[in-house]
């Protein structure tokens, strides 16, 4: 049986009631910042509490400072991650249903963090694939 046919087979069998509960309890941070990251699109879209400028101009200067101050912002947001994933389970969701609330009423910050990791990302993508301002011969 070819590996198609088993994921064929798997997608006609369904998803258990049991497995979502394993990946729900497995996945907890990271389900409430998609989730968060989803209602604060639809909350900036939509223009509920604030504009999508707001959100967009928070998530080019967020990929400013991020671009330019790479390495710290990296840190802090391990600091963070680490700090939210030794919680326990309650705490965990309590922090998810935080980050839910925060993205409703302002979701101009989930939007800096998202600009933030991008411009951390960009400067690391430069970095690795070797590109750099040749300083010798400037253009």
């Amino acid at each position: 049986m070819s590996k198609k046919d088993k994921l064929t087979d798997r997608i006609k069998e369904g998803v258990s009631v049991e497995e979502i509960e394993n990946i729900a309890r497995k996945y907890t941070t990271e389900g409430f910042l998609v989730i968060a990251l989803i209602i604060a699109t639809i909350s900036s879209t939509f223009g509920f509490f604030t504009t999508a400028g707001w959100s967009l101009s928070f998530a080019g200067i967020g990929a400013v400072v991020g671009f330019a101050l790479p390495e710290k912002i990296e840190a802090m947001e391990k600091k963070l991650l680490q700090f939210v994933f030794k919680q326990n389970k309650t705490t965990e969701i309590i922090i998810g249903i935080a980050r839910v609330v925060v993205a409703i009423f302002i979701p101009f910050l989930q939007f800096a963090e998202i600009g933030l990791l991008a411009g951390v990302s960009l400067k690391l993508a430069m970095k690795a694939l070797g590109i750099k301002k040749d300083e010798e011969n400037p253009s």
